[in-house]
This record gives C-alpha cells, structure tokens and sequence, in this order.
C-alpha cells in the first residue's frame, strides 16, 4: 500500500514556491507487536474514554482542557483550535542556511522525506536539492504537522530531499545535570592508546545493513515455534464489541446511586389519606 503524505503545501525558498508533499521516512509496523488478552476470557483487552460516573462518551462530547489551578480547566472547542492561524501549516520557508555539523545530533528528531507533488514541480524542485548540494549547506525553517509546529532541517538525500525535525532549545537536558558525578581528571596514557588503537582496528565505512534487531528475531523465532506446536495455548476473541472494561464499575456505581436516589424519594412520599 503506497504511504499517505502527512503534509501538503508549499516549500518555499525566497520568492520561489514548489508544491510538495512530506512522507515519513520510517516504518512503525516493521517490528513484532501485541495485543492483550483477559487469560480467564480469551477476550481483547479494550480501552474506553469514559467519564466517572457516567460511563463511556462519544468522540464529538470531548474537547480539550488546560489546566490553570489545581482541578481547575479552560476549555477550547476543536473549531478554536484549528482557527489559529499559521503561515507554517500551508508553507515550509527555507529561512536559513547553515553547514550540517553546525547543528548538534542532540538536535535531530524524526526524518521525513519531501518530494514535488507533480511533474511540474520538478524542476524547480531539482534546482533546490541541487543547489543546497553545491553549497555543503542546511536549510532551516518551520513547519506545522499534525497539530505542533516543529523546526525542521532539509538536506539533499540520493535523488530528493530529506527533511529532519529538530528538537527545540527548550526541549533538551543541560548534559552538565547529567554528568556532574564525572570528574574531569586526565586519563592513563597507556589505556588511552589502547583503547585508540581498538578504535582504528575496528573502523569501517557505515553499512546499516549489518545491523539488525535481534531481540525482535529471537521474538519472532519463539512466535513461529509456538505455531509450529500444538499444545501452545489459543483464544478466539472474536469481533465482541460490547466494551466494558472500566466503565462497568463506573455505570455500576451511577446505577446504585440512582436506585439509591429512587429509594429516598419514595420513603418520603406522604401516604395517602384514607377515605
């Protein structure tokens, strides 16, 4: 199945516009994952939003809130949310250039990949990649996806352009918090040369392909042996949608509050006068 574009707009570069679409540029289901069973049913775990008191809720009843006391909310509709108005949702500018081993690896985030969104784009799009390439440079700028504007690095990569998120300032741990137990005391000579000399024994040029998972393959070797015998434990969960889970004691507790609610109402009703 061919990757859907997480973006669509304009990449910009002083006065000139290319029309391009952003893909991820990893692949979440490449590794083994699970679901949770309930052992005693054999039933899919699931997971409801729900309200204490009232139960499960529908998607359109939820909104966001932002806390500003303690157990203290603003809230905001989808609708206000989505007004705010950015440039950088509809338009990726190119608004510095800089050399790569400017920027700290403690700064990259997640690649992407840009690519033109049609044959007419092209060439204005080749232009850009190759010009970036001639230069040796980086180019920085802002973009809005999925709801968070990042800042963002593009760079030539093979026949395109691959975009790279960046960590704000911000965002990062001051590595002296870290490694303030370290003392910055010279090292033995001997051991140094060693461990130099271990280094350029073992250097290479990188090859991603001589690296692999093993913990997902050991996963996946136990998985296909537990096929392959036939005393390993099954469950069919089938498609029961019922849902529950949690909410059960949450609607069990407004039942009895109600039923309570009810009882009180009626030992206060007055009795009716004998005629």
């Amino acid at each position: 199945m061919a990757p859907r574009a997480l973006w669509k707009g304009q990449l910009r570069l002083s006065l000139v516009s290319i029309p391009v679409e952003i893909f991820s540029a990893t692949k979440s289901g490449a590794r083994v994952s699970f679901r949770q069973i309930h052992k005693p049913s054999g039933k899919r775990i699931r997971y409801e939003k729900s309200v204490p008191g009232i139960g499960p809720v529908k998607t359109d009843d939820i909104v966001k809130g932002y806390e500003v006391d303690d157990d203290e909310y603003i809230l905001l509709d989808p609708d206000e949310i989505d007004a705010i108005k950015l440039e950088t949702k509809k338009t990726f500018e190119l608004v510095q250039f800089v050399d790569a081993c400017e920027i700290s690896p403690l700064y990259f985030d997640k690649p992407y990949y840009i690519t033109a969104s049609d044959d007419l784009a092209q060439d204005a799009y080749r232009v850009v990649r190759d010009a970036l390439r001639a230069a040796g440079k980086v180019g920085l700028g802002q973009v809005t996806m999925r709801g968070k504007e990042y800042l963002a690095a593009v760079k030539p990569c093979g026949d395109g352009l691959l975009m790279e998120t960046l960590h704000y300032e911000d965002e990062l741990r001051e590595a002296d918090q870290i490694f303030t137990d370290i003392e910055d005391e010279k090292v033995d000579k001997e051991l140094l040369e060693v461990a130099t000399s271990l280094i350029d024994r073992k250097s290479a040029p990188f090859d991603a392909s001589a690296y692999h998972d093993k913990y997902a393959e050991a996963m996946q070797d136990l998985l296909d042996a537990k096929m392959r015998n036939k005393k390993t434990p099954r469950v069919r969960t089938g498609d029961d949608d019922s849902g529950g889970g949690d909410n059960v004691v949450d609607l069990m507790s407004a039942l009895k509050q109600s039923l309570k609610d009810a009882d009180g109402k009626k030992k206060k009703k007055p009795a009716k006068k004998a005629s």
